[in-house]
C-alpha cells in the first residue's frame, strides 16, 4: 500500500516538474541567449527531461507493475490510449528541440558559436507540449473516474 501511494504520488510530481520545466524553456528560449540564457534553457531542459524518466517510469509501475488497477483495466480503456496519443505526440514534437538543445550543449561546452536561430520554433513547441501535458491531465483524471471503459 505503501509503495502504490509512493509510485502514485511520485507520478503526480513528475507533473508539476514537467509543466514547471517545459513552461519556462520555453520563456527562456524567448529571451537573450547568450551563456546565461543558454544555461537557463539547458537547465529547465533537464528538468523536463527528469520530468519524463518520472513519467514513465511510474507509469509503467502504476500500469503493468500490479500496483493499480491492472495491465487489463489501461490496455481496454480508450481514454488511456488517448492519453499515450498525447505522450506520444510530446515524444515526436521533443526530437527536434532534444536533438538541437544537446548540439547546442556540445558547441557551448567547446567555446562555440551555437545558432539559436530555431529558438522560436523550439518556444512554440514547448508552449505546444504544455498543452498537450494539460490535455493528459484531463485523460488521467477521466480515467480516475472510470471514464473509457465499457462498464462504468
Amino acid at each position: 500500500m505503501m509503495l502504490r501511494w509512493l509510485v502514485a504520488a511520485a507520478h503526480l510530481l513528475a507533473l508539476g516538474i514537467g509543466l514547471g520545466a517545459v513552461w519556462a524553456r520555453a520563456r527562456a528560449l524567448q529571451g537573450p541567449l547568450d551563456t546565461a540564457g543558454l544555461r537557463r534553457v539547458f537547465s529547465a531542459d533537464a528538468w523536463w527531461g527528469v520530468a519524463a524518466l518520472l513519467w514513465l517510469g511510474t507509469g509503467l509501475l502504476r500500469a503493468f507493475g500490479g500496483l493499480e488497477k491492472g495491465s487489463a483495466y489501461y490496455l481496454h480503456n480508450h481514454v488511456f490510449w488517448t492519453k499515450m496519443a498525447l505522450f506520444g505526440a510530446i515524444l515526436i514534437l521533443e526530437a527536434a528541440a532534444m536533438t538541437a538543445f544537446t548540439k547546442w550543449r556540445g558547441l557551448l561546452r567547446r567555446g562555440q558559436p551555437v545558432d539559436t536561430s530555431l529558438a522560436g520554433r523550439y518556444a512554440r513547441i514547448s508552449y505546444i507540449e504544455a498543452g498537450l501535458v494539460a490535455a493528459m491531465v484531463l485523460a488521467a483524471t477521466a480515467m480516475a473516474r472510470g471514464y473509457g471503459t465499457t462498464a462504468r
